[in-house]
């Protein structure tokens, strides 16, 4: 080997991704190779789905046909149906209020639900503060916003009980006036000014103060949704995690990336599915990832993609078959 040759030959891929790392935006790569709906599917099923569920709530002050009447906090579809928020149980039953009947049968059609399609599933496919934060955290990215303020995960604990303590306390919902799922659509519905200012409080908030604060760090509702995470059955695996080039987009995009390394950085044999509460299986790691690296399951399935075969090294001066040539 001469003086002046490399010491080692980067892999294409390893290369490749070094170069994607050091200046990316994430999901462009996924974008160029699997087109623009395959990197962003999830992220589009979630608008809509969030769109729907509004409308739902919008069609009877706007067209006169009432298929859900009340919020998210609490709701009756077709007059048939009870649908109530576990936190607001939870306050209730803090402010020693048990819940009429509707309202625990609400709640256990609720939990069922979500113990099925994931916990957190609510913040990201539901919760019309989601796609708030959304916006922030990819102006953040867009901006080169610094990480700004650390919180800690275990704040979001504290606050959740610092509002049992005041339902306990005052003996009411207290969360309840100023929660802005709850703000949100009293703003959309009724025109308040309350649910706008809580909505741009939340954005300042999470652009400028502390990435994915809001939602990963402080509100009791995602919280209480997080505890059902533990348990539930849907997930996301990292079962292609042999052909991951440790590009990060799918660090950069998750509101919850502490979540991701376990599975795809653990040991060989542990498990690629991602089983903590925190998730909020909104699928943008599944979106953004070039390698296509991640995929919905369920929380049994432990199977894992078979390792691509090491790419061949790219010739250089002192290759074996560059000196046979000589």
């Amino acid at each position: 080997m001469s003086a002046g040759a490399p010491a080692a030959t980067p892999t294409r891929s390893a290369s490749h991704g070094a170069a994607r790392a050091a200046a990316r935006v994430p999901g462009r790569e996924a974008r160029r190779l699997h087109g623009v709906w395959t990197a962003n599917r999830w992220l589009i099923l979630r608008r809509l789905t969030q769109l729907g569920v509004l409308a739902l709530f919008l069609t009877g002050p706007f067209a006169g046909v009432w298929i859900a009447k009340g919020t998210l906090a609490a709701s009756l579809t077709f007059d048939v149906l009870p649908l109530t928020d576990p936190f607001v149980v939870l306050q209730s039953l803090a402010a020693r209020h048990w819940p009429e009947t509707t309202a625990l049968t609400g709640v256990a059609i609720v939990i069922g639900f979500y113990l099925i399609f994931g916990g957190r599933t609510f913040c990201s496919f539901v919760c019309p503060v989601n796609p708030v934060t959304d916006l922030a955290a990819w102006l953040r990215r867009r901006l080169g916003v610094e990480k700004g303020f650390s919180m800690r995960r275990e704040t979001r604990w504290l606050v959740a009980v610092a509002v049992l303590a005041a339902a306990a306390a005052t003996g009411t919902i207290a969360f309840e006036l100023i929660n802005p799922v709850t703000l949100i659509y009293r703003a959309i519905l009724f025109g308040t000014l309350a649910g706008l200012a809580v909505v741009v409080a939340i954005f300042v908030f999470d652009l400028v103060v502390a990435r994915d604060g809001w939602c990963g760090h402080v509100c009791p509702v995602g919280t209480a949704y997080g505890l059902i995470g533990k348990a539930t059955l849907l997930r996301v695996s990292a079962r292609g995690r042999a052909r991951c080039d440790d590009c990060l987009d799918c660090f950069a995009v998750c509101p919850e990336n502490h979540v991701i390394a376990p599975a795809l950085r653990g040991r060989a044999d542990a498990t690629p599915v991602i089983l903590s509460g925190d998730c909020t299986t909104c699928g943008r790691c599944v979106d953004v990832c070039p390698e296509r690296v991640f995929t919905f399951t369920h929380r049994f399935d432990r199977g894992v993609d078979a390792a691509p075969p090491p790419s061949p090294p790219v010739a250089g001066p002192d290759s074996p078959a560059t000196l046979e040539k000589v």
